[in-house]
């Protein structure tokens, strides 16, 4: 038995704590028992027997915390060390020395209303420092969670499962723009780089490779940056930046503001590819929830024609067009094509691993799915989609310890999320734990006016047949 192991499982599955716990309230008790008792002439027996019971039960105690965990909704099965790592891949490894997270750049401009442009400074940084071989950077949505909470560095390349940071403002005043940068070491808080640049706007990409290439130049590797097109205007990539910074969020009317910017920047410049890419990306979302996915999906597969016509390395377009491949066309072989050829551009990416896994998932490749499923946790540890995500896909394969931790997982990043619940929910309810099933689903209501098809499903379960035609 290797004892480091051992020890290092204890404290995981929170052994320690519980010995300590019950150690502490089992003294205590005993004492109280001891003084108490014989004031109501109790016998003697009866004492030394509830004593006896505090001590054999703090065997049973132990047992009972290696092999389960309490938690806000109740008493759950601990998952085994492998599964702790394929949910929560903080635990899979030490950073390396080769981590990194950019974290959003503050937006200090005089209107604080550039926040869509210091976002976008720290994403193409964040994106060429992806593509360096050997350097693991955690992705957007991961490190872009932490933006306007409070939260320690070292607590913040913790979650990230890295060792560095980069942090930065942006203020930008008419066409004078200042950028701050920091490359800190997150295990001692050491700053290893920073620097302050203050240049005119079309100077913007030149700026974005210099940091790029100081930062890697700190961390001693080597960095090969292809110019940015010339003819790509400054004008294009601000009404580029904004079409981004609404892309991401979830209502119709930011999706449909995306379009019009990712639009404008074509206007400025017609061979701006990633806008067209945006487009796609931005028809996709809308399908989902606002837009009849027979009249959303030909625009999606149009933008990402459009977008490889002008570049064909644009990994993202790639999974757009394949997802029409395999939602208009049932073009499951063209369709796999495309998310293999999109993996090939681009590795690291989440897009490209999280559609990739879902395909195969879809069509029954079990460990093709949790593979790349996988990957994806690993590029994005803080993501709430992704958490959610796995949750799905295990619970799918019947991976149940899997889907719970990793649904525990989403609410713990945010217990708002609207879309962990009935996830969650529908463990609970597949597990006859009905009452925690719905404490979920009302939870669901409340934060979104809707009342879940699972509630009228897990009342039938519990043949209460009036609350669920209700």
């Amino acid at each position: 038995m290797n004892l480091k192991k051992f020890f290092a499982e204890l404290k995981r599955r929170k052994v320690y704590s519980v010995a300590i716990a019950y150690v502490v309230g089992g003294w205590a008790l005993a004492q109280g028992v001891a003084q108490v008792l014989p004031v109501f002439d109790i016998a003697n027996w009866v004492v030394r027997l509830i004593v006896v019971l505090i001590v054999l039960g703090f065997p049973v105690a132990l047992t009972l915390s290696w092999f389960f965990d309490l938690t806000r909704y109740g008493i759950v099965r601990t998952p085994n060390a492998d599964v702790a790592r394929r949910i929560d891949p903080a635990q899979s490894a030490n950073s390396s020395e080769r981590s990194i997270a950019v974290l959003p750049f503050s937006d200090l401009s005089p209107g604080q209303d550039h926040d869509y442009f210091s976002d976008g400074i720290a994403e193409e940084i964040l994106t060429a420092l992806a593509k360096i071989d050997g350097l693991h950077v955690a992705a957007r949505r991961s490190s872009f969670w932490f933006k306007g909470r409070e939260s320690q560095l070292s607590e913040i390349a913790s979650n990230l499962n890295v060792r560095h940071v980069v942090e930065g403002s942006v203020r930008r005043d008419g066409n004078r723009v200042r950028v701050t940068a920091e490359l800190i070491d997150a295990s001692n808080g050491f700053t290893l780089w920073s620097e302050k640049f203050d240049r005119e706007m079309h100077g913007i990409f030149a700026l974005q490779d210099e940091i790029t290439r100081a930062i890697v130049d700190a961390l001693k590797l080597k960095l090969d940056i292809s110019p940015p097109p010339v003819s790509r205007s400054t004008d294009a990539y601000d009404a580029y930046l904004q079409g981004l910074f609404y892309s991401d969020k979830s209502t119709e009317e930011a999706l449909r503001k995306s379009l019009e910017f990712f639009q404008r920047a074509l206007d400025k410049d017609p061979k701006f590819s990633r806008a067209w890419t945006g487009i796609a990306k931005t028809w996709l979302w809308l399908a989902d929830a606002y837009v009849p996915p027979l009249e959303a999906y030909p625009k999606v597969r149009d933008a990402a024609l459009r977008a490889l016509r002008l570049s064909k390395d644009e990994a993202e377009a790639h999974v757009y067009l394949a997802e029409t491949k395999r939602i208009l066309d049932w073009d499951l072989d063209g369709a796999e094509a495309e998310y293999v050829r999109a993996f090939e551009i681009d590795s690291n990416s989440t897009t490209s691993n999280y559609f990739i896994a879902a395909f195969y998932a879809a069509i029954g490749e079990r460990e093709k799915a949790l593979t790349y499923l996988n990957r994806t946790a690993k590029i994005d540890p803080a993501s709430l989609w992704v958490s959610n995500f796995a949750c799905e896909i295990y619970r799918y394969f019947g991976l149940i310890d899997e889907a719970m931790a990793a649904g525990e997982r989403s609410l713990q990043l945010d217990p708002t999320f609207l879309y962990s619940e009935p996830l969650l929910a529908a463990l609970y309810r597949e597990m006859g734990r009905f009452d925690d099933a719905i404490a979920l689903y009302k939870k669901s209501q409340d934060l979104s006016g809707r009342v879940p098809f699972g509630l009228a499903i897990t009342y039938a379960k519990m043949n209460r047949r009036e609350k669920a035609r209700d």
